[in-house]
């Protein structure tokens, strides 16, 4: 509730005078005891002071009400933000080049003088570092080739010592950096990043914003390599720490490798540079796994598994190298397929787990991963059952549709006679791959693997995974056990072969040799 000294600025207001509709406009503005903060009843107010010549009204409408608010308003508001820029708001030259530009009312009633006002309004605005203005600039008739006229100040003055820095980040620096010039890149960011480190530097240094830890993060991943000397090794780590203290995942996994001393795959670097310093290493480079990078998991198990590390751990290794498999890092499924193979003999499961993994980094391009596949789990196998598609419709038709369902699947997955005729098929079926055991039942048979290569195969592994969802497959169900499923099958080649032969009862035998 508004007190007595709001109430006589409220009637005055009311009243048509001026200095009454300033003040009321800042109490709205800012807020107070009695009164809201509301930047739409803001503007009602000071539009009307500004409309009774004051000043200061149109100065705290540019500086202050942003152009989701203006673009509302019923009245025309580019005069008052061009008297605000004229004053030196840089912000209102954006809000009315926003108005100019755009397709309000504003915009019809400029005309060509005002549109070339706001758009020298948004240069001004450019040129004192917003970066929407100098986006919206960019995107001008002519406005790239402003923004990146030789002696145009756009990007800031902050190459100095003692300079402000960058609070925003250029349109310019984004498409250069999009572009992949990094040369280019770092002759317009890095006096930028300086200025931020030398700011950062001393006692009263501001908090770094979002487009500042970008900016500082670009730079040290450009000047990667390319630092040479003492000097500039320094300057890189400062850059580097300055983006990795704002959270940037890539300065702080390029800054945890620096202090491990060493790549991302473990291979040891900067052998004169002084020793590692594991702890910090790991630090950062856990930071950077849990804001996403999977390759910084991938570095902290080559960590844990270093000789020279005090705290070495198999087991931490084997879980962050599972966590950037998982997180899609090519390297790091690669290595737990070859690990979960060398492990099968302690679990012969093992090598299912090693399909999965082989499989994840073959379809990521992993030409390793693809020969190691193909020693594993081959598609084709000598002494295959032949002609199994006409079977398995004879079969169906003789009205066995589990014989059927079992010669599809030998057709599909190259099986032999035996182990079409004894796998057990809802166990067979990992999703990935397909295994093919029968020793159970068949001791001269071997484990061996088949990859589920393609969307017809998985949909047919699917489908007759269903119609042996209830069915026992053992020599006790429905199918008998081996020589009585073995008969049935030499009974539909007998029948396949003897029936154009009319009136010839014995017919000749269908080869089925295993």
């Amino acid at each position: 509730m508004a007190n007595r000294e709001e109430l006589s600025i409220i009637r005055a207001a009311r009243a048509g005078q001026a200095d009454g509709q300033l003040a009321l406009g800042k109490l709205y503005l800012l807020g107070s005891a009695g009164l809201p903060l509301s930047l739409p009843t803001a503007l009602h107010w000071l539009e009307r002071a500004a409309q009774q010549g004051s000043a200061e009204a149109c100065a705290l409408i540019g500086a202050n009400i942003p152009f989701e608010v203006a673009r509302r308003s019923d009245r025309p508001l580019a005069q008052c933000y061009q008297l605000a820029s004229d004053a030196g708001v840089a912000r209102a030259g954006l809000v009315l080049a926003q108005l100019v530009l755009g397709d309000g009312a504003d915009a019809a009633a400029a005309g060509p003088a005002g549109r070339a006002r706001a758009l020298a309004a948004l240069a001004a605005a450019a040129q004192a570092g917003l970066a929407e203005a100098q986006s919206l600039l960019a995107r001008q008739p002519g406005g790239a080739a402003t923004l990146g006229a030789p002696g145009n100040n756009l990007l800031g003055s902050h190459g100095q010592a003692g300079a402000a820095p960058p609070r925003a980040q250029s349109a310019l620096l984004d498409a250069a950096w999009a572009a992949g010039q990094r040369d280019l890149y770092l002759q317009r960011a890095l006096p930028l990043a300086r200025a931020l480190v030398l700011d950062a530097d001393t006692a009263a240094a501001p908090a770094l914003s979002a487009a500042d830890i970008k900016l500082l993060s670009r730079c040290a991943r450009a000047l990667d390599g390319a630092a040479g000397s003492p000097a500039g090794e320094r300057e890189l780590r400062r850059v580097r720490e300055l983006a990795a203290a704002g959270h940037d995942r890539h300065a702080q996994m390029a800054l945890g490798l620096w202090c491990a001393r060493m790549q991302a795959d473990g291979t040891r670097t900067a052998v004169g540079a002084g020793s590692a310093n594991f702890k910090k290493a790991i630090r950062w480079l856990t930071m950077a796994g849990e804001q996403g990078l999977a390759e910084a998991w991938y570095a902290l198990s080559r960590i844990y598994i270093k000789p020279e590390f005090s705290q070495r751990n198999v087991l931490d290794a084997h879980r962050y190298l599972e966590r950037a498999a998982e997180m899609g890092y090519r390297d790091a499924q690669l290595e737990c397929g070859n690990a979960a193979w060398r492990a099968r003999r302690e679990n012969e499961t093992n090598d299912v787990r090693a399909v999965y993994w082989l499989q994840k980094a073959a379809a990521g391009g992993c030409a390793r991963a693809a020969s190691a596949l193909r020693k594993i789990a081959p598609h084709g196998v000598a002494g295959a059952l032949t002609g199994t598609p006409a079977l398995a419709v004879r079969a169906e038709r003789a009205g066995h549709p589990l014989l059927a369902a079992r010669l599809e699947l030998a057709a599909l997955f190259h099986l032999s006679r035996a182990e079409a005729l004894l796998l057990d098929v809802r166990s067979a079926d990992q999703g990935h791959c397909v295994v093919v055991d029968i020793r159970a039942s068949y001791g001269r048979s071997k484990r061996r693997l088949v990859l589920v290569d393609t969307v017809q195969q998985r949909q047919a592994l699917d489908r007759i995974g269903r119609v042996f969802d209830h069915v026992d497959c053992g020599s006790g169900g429905p199918e008998g056990n081996y020589r009585q499923r073995l008969y049935r099958l030499k009974t539909l080649g007998t029948v396949a072969v003897a029936a154009p032969r009319t009136g010839n009862a014995g017919g000749q035998r269908y080869d089925l040799a295993a």
